[in-house]
């Protein structure tokens, strides 16, 4: 599959964080509106029996990755007292650039949100609410106030694909991804959040080390019930409490069936030696029924874009 990194421009605030299972499905969206239902029953063919169309990344600031999810014995800088430790935590993004050095010093360079030029910033959004019967605000006073959560990026990110040319081109993604910027991604899109503008297409893969026996990954994926060695495999677990988007939410019942996932920046390593050129892990999830009531057909993006690496034996 191609490599691909696409550069988002936000324009406005996010209601949703831009993780990719969550992206992948507003694309499927995008595209079955493009280019017709047809055509995206087509692309998800295969797509739960490994054979991902697309593949894609949560957004991250430009130039950086997510620092592993790995046990402090595997990094070589271990400050002795607590307030070092304590700092040592926010330091979540790693350069582009390290990914050619030693795992062990990656969280020597890794820097912390504000370094990266993007850091995000929250604030919470006055609303009221409504009664759609009566289109009154409440009952007694009429005043029923409450908040909301909004998230703002100050600079560029980046998403990272991987993609099946022989199935859909380069200009076909991009057309997509800027429709989702469009219309706006996630929660409150209706009201003018998560809008962005597709400013760059590249190439982006880096380039093995020489001895690779583990991935990193580069968004939510579902680990479970594959080939990986237990004791050199080290993730975040996260239940993904799903609901369906677009149109799909009039068909009776928004929520979908939880999921279990891996948190992007899992480190997952083979019990076997693997294809490293592949660059993506996981597996479809969905398409039988299991993860909605209302639309069978379904499925969750279980995959996630990868890095291979070298996981040395831990101190």
């Amino acid at each position: 599959m191609k490599a691909l990194t696409f550069t988002l421009q936000p324009h406005t605030a996010f209601a949703t964080p831009l993780w990719g299972d969550t992206l992948f499905g507003q694309l499927c969206w995008a595209i079955r509106h493009g280019w017709g239902e047809t055509r995206l029953a087509e692309l998800l063919d295969g797509y739960t029996t490994g054979k991902p169309f697309l593949v894609v990344s949560d957004a991250y600031p430009a130039g950086y990755l997510p620092l592993p999810a790995l046990p402090t014995r595997f990094w070589s800088d271990q400050p002795e007292n607590a307030k070092d430790r304590k700092a040592l935590k926010k330091k979540v993004w790693v350069p582009h650039e390290a990914l050619t050095q030693p795992l062990k010093n990656w969280r020597q360079v890794a820097v912390e949100d504000r370094a990266t030029g993007v850091a995000p910033f929250s604030r919470p959004q006055p609303r009221n609410s409504l009664n759609r019967l009566t289109f009154a605000t409440g009952e007694g006073e009429g005043f029923s106030p409450y908040s909301v959560g909004q998230t703002w990026y100050r600079g560029s990110l980046e998403v990272h694909l991987r993609l099946d040319e022989d199935r859909i081109s380069c200009v076909d993604v991009r057309e997509a991804l800027a429709a989702v910027g469009a219309s706006g991604f996630g929660k409150d899109a209706s009201v003018g959040l998560g809008k962005f503008d597709v400013e760059e297409m590249k190439a982006f893969e880096p380039q093995p080390h020489d001895e690779p026996n583990a991935w990193l990954t580069l968004a939510p994926c579902a680990p479970q019930g594959l080939a990986w060695d237990a004791r050199r495999s080290f993730y975040r677990p996260f239940t993904r409490y799903g609901r369906h988007g677009d149109i799909a939410v009039r068909l009776g019942n928004p929520f979908k069936t939880p999921i279990l996932l891996a948190a992007s920046g899992a480190i997952l390593a083979p019990r076997k030696p693997d294809d490293w050129s592949r660059s993506w892990v996981g597996q479809g999830l969905g398409g039988d029924g299991t993860l909605s009531q209302v639309l069978p057909s379904t499925v969750h993006q279980g995959y996630a874009p990868a890095i291979a690496l070298h996981l040395p034996e831990a101190v």
